[in-house]
């Protein structure tokens, strides 16, 4: 895969970004007014698939899930939801009506999804897809139950993908509405992503383009000094 390619540009109607990393191939698409990120993890030995916000438009959902060959989009184990705001899982209870998928989200913010929540995520949680392993980072401060996934893609786990929802962006971190709020979204993101993973961990974000915390490390003097 080239550079440039790494940047997972996606358009809400248009096609798919794809990553495949021999154990693991990410799917990405975009959806809604909102430009949401979906994403589908699939483990390559199993077969067996995670997705991540099923955000809106969920026959454009269906179609990623058909993507890598199976036909009618009822093959899914798990779908996460990486946090309470309603533009990140307007599609989930009909995604789940459909597939049967058990549904996870950070134990915070479970409450206020549209479905019952079959597993209540907590910091240093690990999730299992076939042979993939993901670590839970519950970040507070975008809401109080976000959480991101930490992918490991390697026998030594060595974790090259973090599927942040919108705790991290290219930029910055996500919106937050106090002081407080900011501080404390910081403060995770310092103590449980930036001094956990390398800079070459690929950052892949509830809206936009992918970065990677090697892009990002030098601006979080920046990022306090301005509050947000």
């Amino acid at each position: 895969m080239k550079p440039e390619d790494l940047h997972g540009h996606v358009t809400p109607g248009g096609a798919s970004w794809t990553y495949d990393l021999g154990s693991v191939v990410v799917r990405k698409c975009s959806v809604s007014e909102m430009d949401n990120n979906v994403y589908l993890i699939t483990c390559t030995a199993t077969g067996e698939r995670l997705l991540v916000d099923a955000a809106d438009d969920v026959e454009r959902i269906v179609r990623l899930l058909e993507e890598d060959g199976r036909r009618g989009g009822h093959e899914l184990g798990q779908v996460l939801t990486t946090h309470r705001h309603w533009d990140h899982h307007r599609a989930l209870p009909e995604l789940v009506r459909r597939t049967g998928a058990a549904t996870l989200a950070g134990a915070v913010d479970a409450d206020d999804l549209p479905v019952p929540v079959d597993h209540r995520l907590r910091d240093g949680d690990t999730l299992r897809v076939g042979n993939l392993v993901l670590d839970v980072v519950h970040l507070r401060g975008h809401t109080p139950g976000s959480v991101a996934l930490a992918l490991s893609t390697a026998a030594d786990r060595t974790t090259t993908l973090l599927f942040t929802g919108d705790s991290l962006f290219p930029g910055g971190p996500g919106r937050t509405t106090s002081a407080h709020d900011f501080t404390v979204l910081m403060d995770d993101l310092e103590a449980r992503v930036f001094a956990v993973f390398d800079d070459d961990a690929l950052v892949l974000p509830g809206h936009g383009d992918n970065t990677t915390l090697g892009a990002e490390r030098g601006s979080l003097p920046q990022w306090r000094e301005r509050g947000w």
